[in-house]
């Protein structure tokens, strides 16, 4: 107890310097000068596709990049897709598969006619393209072939794909918005128009569908995209090119960087002290988010500095799962950290560093609904604050950690 209150006054002095403070707001990272149009995470690397420079890889939340591009005939990368050790890119010349984390590239492109690929979607062990001129396209092999999937769907420009649970949403020119829940082979046109532009990009929280239009701003949907609402008080900029969910957070990329909400969308906040230029994409990884701009590269913000984020430790997905404070905290070397999960599914458990470096796997298996305890050993790492992270699905939820020895 007395080494713990000489450590947090060593602190509040300003002797050692304070773990939050290792990375403060939106840091900048450049893999590339153009658009960085989609991102992607496989395990510990983050993928960046480009506007005319192909696919780059960091292997450490964006401080360096790499170009991987050997067999990656055109660098036009509009989409990229993870689905299990394959990574897919999507270009103006067809879908790329590389099973080496891009080391190498091979065209997979059978069956499919329209080449032009706008947006990519998995589904379990579907993989589906959303084409320029052809509509979408399925591949139940990993891109081996492709059949088009278009009964009902009327506007053929497929301006983004996006799936949540069974369901497959579509949204083409002009505001239509198309679901399928069979796998693409029948679609019906869901929306009345009210959105009346473009629809870019769509995230889920719970039951609430969000989709992002390109002047219009935010629109809510309840009940499958049956009906729509406009939400966006605060949003001074409703150009919105990108959706993401962390949490109860809801982050929205604009023309004009980045606003957030935390509460479905009813209210927003301009949250851009940084990136303020026209925003194409988000990921989370590990513990940050990662923001692709319009010539601005790739800009990264902890989640523990996220209004609603780390030190709350809020479930985004109330009634499905739970993470507890670990006990003790502070701790040295064991702990013991108790979730829980409501329905069946991958469930991933990781600890990070201050940086957001992974230090250790706790849980990464298919789990059936229950009550979990697992211990932390923490006997080879030093004294310092960590964050750990429950991952289920779309969701998640981090909470800080101390070990002191």
């Amino acid at each position: 107890m007395k080494k713990l209150l000489f450590i947090l006054g060593l602190l509040s002095l300003g002797f050692i310097d304070k773990p939050s403070e290792a990375q403060t707001g939106w840091v900048q990272t450049n893999p590339y000068s153009g658009r960085i149009f989609s991102l992607a995470t496989s395990g510990e690397n983050l993928f960046a596709g480009t506007e005319h420079g192909g696919v780059f890889l960091s292997t450490n939340n964006g401080t360096n990049w790499t170009a991987v591009n050997t067999g990656l005939t055109d660098l036009y990368v509009r989409s990229l897709a993870v689905s299990g050790t394959n990574l897919f890119a999507g270009t103006g010349s067809g879908v790329f598969l590389s099973n080496n984390s891009g080391s190498s590239w091979t065209a997979v492109n059978t069956g499919l006619t329209s080449k032009f690929v706008m947006s990519l979607a998995v589904s379990g062990t579907n993989l589906f393209a959303g084409t320029l001129e052809g509509g979408v396209f399925l591949s139940t092999n990993n891109g081996t072939s492709w059949t088009e999937v278009n009964n009902g769907l009327m506007n053929i420009p497929i301006l983004s794909l996006y799936v949540n649970s069974t369901n497959l949403f579509a949204a083409t020119s002009g505001g239509s918005v198309y679901l399928s829940t069979d796998n693409g082979t029948n679609w019906t046109f869901i929306n009345t128009r009210v959105m009346y532009s473009h629809v870019y990009s769509f995230a889920v929280s719970g039951t609430n569908l969000f989709a992002g239009t390109s002047g219009n701003g935010v629109f809510l949907s309840t009940n499958n995209g049956s009906s729509w609402t406009a939400v966006n008080t605060g949003l001074t900029y409703t150009l919105v090119s990108s959706l993401a969910v962390n949490g109860e957070n809801l982050f929205a990329g604009t023309d004009h960087g980045v606003f957030l909400s935390t509460n479905n969308g009813t209210s927003w906040t301009s949250f851009n002290t940084g990136p303020n230029k026209q925003i194409f994409c988000f990921v989370v990884s590990g513990t940050n988010l990662f923001a692709g701009t319009d010539g601005d590269g790739v800009w990264r913000l902890p989640l523990s500095e996220i209004i609603s984020g780390v030190e709350d430790g809020e479930s985004g997905m109330p009634g499905i799962f739970s993470l507890e404070q670990n006990y003790p905290n502070p701790f040295n070397p064991t702990t013991e950290i108790k979730y829980s999960i409501k329905n069946a599914g991958m469930v991933n458990l990781k600890v990070y560093n201050i940086l957001g470096q992974e230090v250790a796997t706790l849980v990464n298996k298919a789990q059936t609904p229950g009550q979990y305890e697992v211990e932390f050993n923490a006997h080879n790492l030093t004294s310092g604050i960590y964050f750990y992270r429950l991952t289920f699905g779309s969701f998640s939820e981090t909470k800080k950690l101390i070990i002191l020895k």
